[in-house]
């Protein structure tokens, strides 16, 4: 994953790698929270890498909601999660089936 986000964002070399790792394990932890697992499935972890490369280009203007200045405009959504969350919520859908047993009378 680590390679991946280098390669998106253009790095080089290894001297970001502690920083990158950072934002990785932060935003697994909080990926975890809302899907309510231990470990992130393979298929969503595609949202570690880009969420990753949006955090890393955010460095600097953290939680910045609006800014505007000769008609060039930037604001950040409430979380980084929001375009994610119809796959989150189609993830927690499908983990909720009912389980099916056996009862047996005696």
């Amino acid at each position: 994953m680590l390679e991946d986000i280098k390669t998106l964002l253009g790095l080089e070399g290894s001297e970001r790698d502690a920083l990158l790792q950072t934002i990785i394990s932060i935003t697994t932890s909080r990926l975890k929270v809302l899907l309510g697992v231990q470990t992130v499935p393979e298929e969503l972890s595609y949202i570690i890498t880009e969420i990753a490369v949006i955090r890393y280009n955010r460095i600097g203007s953290e939680g910045l909601s609006s800014h505007s200045v000769e008609g060039e405009s930037q604001s950040w959504s409430d979380t980084d999660f929001t375009p994610y969350q119809k796959e989150i919520d189609a993830y927690k859908a499908a983990q909720q089936t009912p389980a099916r047993g056996r009862v047996r009378f005696l």
